[in-house]
């Protein structure tokens, strides 16, 4: 994906100054290849490998048209979690059928277009939810079929911000005995509701697998439970995604395959002792997806040395397209993109144009002597940069542009002041 040719970086055969040249700054760049070498890694060791499975990409990463229809091209379900999320993969023409409806409080007006569209499925987080969606169902004259997202009660070896699987989280539905059964039980009982079975997420940017096969033992428990109480045999499994991927040195992430054959080899081992029917089986992958094809591409203007203390380097951007760093610590690593080549003699701290003390992007960065006017790429920034962006200080969002090999196409064009203000009122 990246490459250095006389001192410049590339992304796959395309220089990050003419990208500069033609889109300006701040810019999102994807690589499309590193999207395909990611959608064909997921292929390789989950639904190639194993029968009745699919992945639905989860669109919370990066949501525009582009993504949506490449991934409708390749075979792919989406996960969405919110109208615009659903909006932007209906507007984008993607099969309906193969698009799932998460988020914890969806309101009546986006389960209404959901109902309406005829989507795939609807993942149900709490008791509330079942209840108001049942009778949405019976008001419209429509069925759906539903999973139950829930609490599995674990934690998981990731920032506490971005675990979601604990007990005292806001997703998911308790399993408290007298919660989960009886909802369960209204379920199945449903004329309009087809329960499907059961969906965890215990986290991002996770590492390590343990808290995966913690879920999976609640969820095994629970497919037991179903049919001894119920005599209901559950169809589908949802694993979630936050598979981790490399954001700096300090990253060790799995490989796909160390995820998924230790959660499928102990759900076909316990379904085939238990006698019981292998669901279907989904994983939702977001970052995994995109986060290591995408790159930002800032420039960079005023310099603040601070004697015996740091160096600031300001860029034309921060957490108004990257809020992750001062949201919850994200790090990450860079480079000057007209400067690879060059020893990294000096360190730095790069921060954004924001009025805020946290719009600090990288604490410290090794690099090479760095003056006003070069360019700085920050790597692995696909996954909740375009998506988080904001318009703090009224800074427009940046253009997004995707590379495949010699070629550029822009994908989001760059937001105007006009067009950052056009819902405002001026005259009263």
């Amino acid at each position: 994906m990246l490459k250095i040719e006389n001192n410049v970086l590339y992304i796959e055969n395309k220089s990050t100054m003419d990208l500069v040249q033609e889109y300006g700054t701040p810019l999102y760049v994807y690589s499309e290849k590193k999207i395909i070498e990611k959608i064909n890694e997921i292929k390789k060791a989950f639904t190639l490998k194993y029968p009745n499975t699919h992945a639905a990409y989860a669109c919370k990463a990066f949501c525009t048209p582009y993504i949506c229809q490449l991934l409708e091209r390749e075979g792919f379900w989406l996960d969405v979690v919110s109208g615009g999320e659903l909006y932007t993969a209906l507007r984008s023409k993607f099969p309906r059928e193969r698009i799932e409806f998460n988020g914890n409080n969806k309101s009546k007006e986006e389960l209404v277009m959901a109902l309406e569209n005829n989507i795939g499925r609807i993942v149900v987080d709490n008791v509330a939810e079942l209840y108001a969606l049942n009778k949405l169902c019976k008001e419209l004259e429509q069925k759906t079929e539903i999973l139950f997202r829930i609490t599995p009660g674990v934690m998981s070896d990731t920032h506490d911000f971005i675990t979601t699987g604990k007990k005292d989280s806001k997703f998911g539905i308790p399993l408290d005995n007298d919660i989960i059964l009886p909802a369960i039980q209204y379920a199945i009982q449903s004329e309009y509701l087809k329960f499907l079975g059961f969906h965890f997420h215990v986290g991002s940017q996770l590492q390590n697998i343990d808290a995966h096969l913690s879920a999976l033992e609640v969820v095994l428990n629970l497919i037991q439970v179903t049919r001894e109480r119920f005599n209901y045999e559950i169809n589908d499994f949802n694993m979630g995604g936050g598979f981790g991927i490399r954001y700096t040195d300090e990253d060790f992430p799995l490989g796909l395959s160390q995820f998924v054959d230790p959660i499928m080899e102990r759900l076909i081992n316990f379904c085939n002792k238990n006698s019981l029917r292998i669901p279907h089986v989904s994983m939702e992958p977001g970052r995994f997806l995109v986060g290591e094809a995408g790159v930002q591409l800032y420039r960079v203007g005023n310099i603040k040395i601070i004697p015996g203390v740091r160096k600031y380097v300001s860029v034309d951007g921060g957490m108004t397209d990257n809020i992750r760093p001062g949201l919850y610590g994200a790090k990450y690593d860079a480079i000057v993109a007209n400067k690879v080549s060059e020893n990294r003699t000096e360190l730095v701290s790069v921060c954004g144009k924001c009025c805020e003390s946290t719009d600090i992007l990288i604490k410290e960065l090794k690099c090479p002597v760095i003056e006003a006017g070069d360019v700085l790429a920050v790597l692995s920034t696909g996954a909740y940069g375009y998506s988080m962006a904001n318009n703090y200080n009224k800074l427009p969002i940046p253009a997004v542009v995707v590379v495949n090999d010699y070629d550029s196409k822009l994908i989001v064009k760059r937001q105007s002041y006009e067009q950052m203000s056009i819902n405002e009122i001026v005259e009263f």
